[in-house]
């Protein structure tokens, strides 16, 4: 049995709009071919396919797609009747993991298929460990509330101890630090402003 190759001029619009916004999103976020495989369960070549509009995927492959980039099936093909006023971050997400080490793990929970000029992170230090930031661009601050445990802020020659419920705001176009000064974990509300 051989296999149809659809020709350009044989797409529907709804595969174009696909084949594009495909595309479009996983450049956004630096993937490859092969991460974005990886990420979504999807192979590379039928990825690949789409992104040429070449094949029409299921709906199976779409909602994998879609949960690849944390956005639902009506918002990868643009039709905004489909999308629901409420966007939900699971805690358990993998894909809003941004950083899990040692010392540091950071969860971002802002939206990631949405241009922003505000990021929002939880951040989790473990005892004595520190997160230590270049300057970010011109006119960035950052915003912080320490949930449990204690920490120090330096941002460039300032420094700022803050304990649970405490918050704060400093430059971030500047070199900056967060460490934990405590003994035990500590938790903090990050808010990343770009003006």
């Amino acid at each position: 049995m051989s296999k149809k190759i659809v020709d350009e001029k044989e797409i529907e619009p709804i595969a174009q709009v696909l084949c594009e916004k495909v595309k479009g999103l996983r450049k956004d976020r630096g993937w490859t071919l092969e991460s974005f495989a990886t990420i979504s369960g999807v192979s590379r070549s039928m990825l690949s396919q789409i992104e040429r509009g070449q094949a029409n995927p299921t709906l199976a492959v779409a909602c994998k797609i879609a949960q690849a980039f944390s956005i639902s099936v009506g918002e990868l093909v643009n039709e905004p009747w489909t999308v629901s006023a409420i966007e939900v971050i699971r805690k358990d997400d993998p894909n809003y993991l941004y950083r899990n080490d040692k010392d540091c793990k950071i969860r971002t929970l802002s939206p990631l298929n949405m241009e922003k000029n505000i990021e929002f992170y939880e951040l989790s230090l473990n005892a004595n460990a520190q997160l230590s930031s270049a300057a970010h661009f011109e006119g960035a601050r950052e915003f912080i509330t320490v949930e449990k445990g204690d920490i120090e802020i330096v941002a460039g020659v300032d420094t700022s101890t803050l304990s649970k419920g405490d918050s704060a705001h400093y430059r971030g176009d500047i070199a900056h630090t967060i460490k934990n000064i405590g003994e035990q974990e500590a938790v903090c509300f990050l808010v990343v402003s770009y003006s």
